[in-house]
Parts: structure tokens; sequence; C-alpha cells
């Protein structure tokens, strides 16, 4: 009887002790489960990653882009959050992290990760250009560029001026709202399955130009509100050096690094060659940002130089998942710094913006292309695809004028809506001119 008590007594504590060693391993799981560490960028990414896939799959399934799919998803993560951010624990977020927005924790990262993706993009969409497309439309895209730049640029500027703007922000607003966004109508062209239309060809080139001259113009805003004049010197080294890169690239480039990746080829092994053109891509960014010029140039630029090459295509195969993978980061985080809580503040000024910037985009490039007697049907698909869309240089020149403070803090969440919201427009301006085009060829016959 002894004995049965002493055996009990001993299971009981046995079983009291493999209890409470059975609570903490549950209360550390779930305090591991339930407490994630949320200053991680892998966290980040893995919200970025399963919300994106979410919402574009919904996007994919009603046939609307993928891109603003993207662009929900960002919205969902970052100003959207609260409304379904409840299912997540409080704790674990860091407040020492830099530029969070939403329950995006590290800003930063996500930037530099989309500026890889804007790079990649650049690139793969270059191996479609090889050297003999992209000399066809090379004087005529910098004439159409420049007419529909600063047309937009100077009706703007007056637009801003008389909603109340002083000259000093209006100024600013007009250069960002002049350039189109390379990234967005690139990504779009590339879903709808356009990129090699004899149209997009000229649009690539208008963009690079506009690239260019938005480079001139952050130097020479810079320069307006530091000193009050503007640097002519400052101008001619641009326009020099990225003649120089362009050139070089097209006579040099063509007989060096072109060779170089045929060699690379021959020897059969993909990751050889995914590797050596990521470094030749990567390499020619690097190379334009040291000379003062987008890397967006650099990476079209080193995109065309393996379009010249016998292993064009394999190289396309090979780079296009990584590259998918960069831009759904560059354009979910777009999506995440737009700050609708600020809408109704500027609202009334970001729709009448958008109505001369798209409006004015749109005339300035019809008449560019008609001054160089473009065919009608593809002046109108130019001026339809390039009207929408501002993004990443309108952000950078905005951010230029904020941090020298020569501008109203404001400008920065204004020029974000517009964005944004001719981001979600861009797609139905270019479908709207498949249904313009084939009415005008029609009127023609």
């Amino acid at each position: 009887m002894l004995n049965d008590t002493v055996d009990n007594s001993i299971l009981q504590i046995d079983l009291s002790g493999i209890h409470t060693i059975l609570n903490q391993l549950t209360t550390g799981f779930v305090d591991q489960i339930t407490h994630i560490p949320h200053t991680s960028f892998v966290t980040d990414l893995a919200f970025i990653m399963i919300i994106g896939a979410i919402v574009t799959l919904a996007f994919f399934k009603i046939k609307q882009p993928l891109i603003i799919g993207y662009l929900f998803a960002g919205m969902l993560l970052g100003p959207l959050s609260p409304l379904w951010s409840w299912i997540l624990p409080s704790g674990g977020r860091s407040s020492d992290m830099l530029e969070g927005v939403g329950i995006l924790t590290d800003m930063s990262a996500l930037n530099l990760f989309s500026e890889i993706g804007v790079i990649l993009l650049l690139f793969v969409i270059g191996i479609e250009f090889p050297y003999a497309k992209i000399k066809s439309i090379g004087r005529i895209a910098i004439g159409v560029g420049t007419i529909g730049l600063f047309t937009t640029l100077g009706a703007i500027f007056y637009a801003a001026s008389s909603l109340g703007l002083n000259s000093m922000d209006s100024l600013f607003i007009a250069a960002a709202l002049s350039i189109s966004s390379t990234a967005v109508i690139v990504k779009i062209l590339e879903e709808m399955g356009r990129i090699k239309r004899e149209s997009t060809i000229l649009v690539l080139g208008i963009l690079i130009v506009e690239d260019v001259i938005a480079v001139i113009l952050i130097s020479s805003l810079q320069s307006i509100a530091l000193v009050g004049t503007v640097s002519i010197e400052s101008i001619l080294i641009v326009v020099t050096v990225a003649t120089g890169l362009i050139v070089g690239t097209f006579t040099i480039g063509t007989k060096v690094i072109t060779p170089l990746i045929d060699r690379v080829a021959a020897s059969e092994h993909h990751e050889i060659l995914l590797l050596s053109v990521l470094g030749v891509c990567f390499g020619y960014a690097l190379l334009a940002n040291i000379v003062g010029l987008s890397v967006a140039i650099g990476a079209f630029l080193a995109g065309v130089l393996v379009a010249e090459s016998k292993s064009s295509e394999v190289s396309k195969l090979l780079a296009s998942p990584i590259k998918d993978m960069f831009v759904a980061i560059f354009f979910v985080s777009v999506g995440a710094l737009m700050d609708v809580s600020q809408l109704q503040n500027y609202i009334f000024i970001a729709i009448a913006l958008i109505a001369v910037a798209i409006g004015m985009k749109f005339g300035g490039n019809l008449l560019g292309n008609f001054l160089f007697r473009q065919k009608r049907g593809q002046a109108v698909r130019s001026a339809f695809t390039l009207s929408a869309p501002r993004g990443e240089f309108s952000i950078v020149i905005i951010k230029t004028g904020v941090d020298i403070g020569a501008v109203s803090a404001f400008l920065f969440p204004l020029v974000g809506v517009i964005s944004i919201i001719t981001a979600f427009l861009s797609p139905f301006m270019i479908k709207a001119s498949d249904k313009m085009v084939p009415m005008l060829e029609k009127k023609n016959v």
C-alpha cells in the first residue's frame, strides 16, 4: 500500500514536470509564431510576396493588368493596412527602423530592391531592341521627346501657378509631371504583349530621351533653387556624357562586350552565362550612375549589347524570372508609399494637375509625331502610351526639392498620389488607342 502511494506520488511529480515542460515549449513556440521578428527584412519580403500573390491572382481573374494588382497590394501593406492588420500581433515592431510604412518596417531595404527591379526590367527590355532598331528612331525620338516634355512642363507650370502654388513649387511640380514613367510604361506594354510593336520602339526611344532630360532638369532645378541661375556648363556636361556613353556602346561595346558574351555562351553553361549577362547589366548601370546618368539608361544599353549577341534569347529567358521578382517589389513599394489619409487635403489640385499633365503630354507628343511625319496610327499609339503615367523620376525630382528646402513638403505626398492614379489610368489609355487607331485608319481610307 505504501509502495503504491509512493509510486503514485512519483508519477504525479513526473506528470507535473512533463506538463510544465510542455507548457513552456508550447508558450515559447506560440511566442515565436505570434511575435514575428518584424524588424527583419525577410518578414517584409514574406508579406509582399504572399499579399502580392493573392491580390495579383484576383486581378488576373478579373482580367486587369497585374501592375494595378501590385500597386493595390502595396496599398494594403502600407496606408490601407489598418483595415486588416488587426489580425497581426502588436508586439515585435521596432520603433527604430527607418521609413516604416504600414506593416512594412524597412522601406530603405525595399527601395534598394526596387532599384534593382528597375535595372533588371530595362535590361530585359533592352534585349528586345538590337542596335538597328534603336538607330532607326534616334533623331525622331529626340525631337518628339523634347517637344512633348517641354510643352507639358510649360502648361503645368502655368496651371500650378493658377492654382495658387508659389513659383518654386510650380517649377518643381511641372518638371516632375512632365516626365513619363519608364518602369510603368514598359511593364504595362510587356504585360499586354505589345513590346515588339513598331510604335513601342519609338516610345522606348522617347523614354530614354526623357530620362536624360530628367537628369539635366534635376541639376538645373538644384542650381536655380540654391544659386538662382541655371548652370549651362552642367547641362552641356550631361548631354556630352550621355552622347559619349550611347556612342561608345554602339561602337566599342558591340565590338568588345558582345563577342565576350558569345564566348561565354559557347561553354553551354547557363549559370555562367546568367552571371555574365547580369554582370554586364549591373556594370553598365554602375557606369551610368558614376558619370551622372540614370541607372535605367545604363541597364537598357546593356540589354542592347546583349541583343547583339547570338545568345540574346537564352539570356532573356534566364534573366526574366529574377526580373519579375524585383519588379514586383518595386511596384508594391510604390503602392505602399501612397498616403491616402492625406488625399482629401489636395485631391482638387491632384485632379487638376493630372488632367493638364495627361492632356498636354498627349497633345505635345502628337504634335511632335506629326512634325516628324510619323504614321498616324503610330503617332496616336505613342501619344496615348506616354500621356498618363508618372513615377520614379517624378518622385526623385520632388524629393530633391524637399531635401534642399526649396519646395513645400506637401508636394511629396501630392506627387505620390498623382503617380498612383496615373499608373492606374495607363492601361486604359493604351486600350483607348486600340479603339481609336482603327477608326482613324478607316477615315484615312
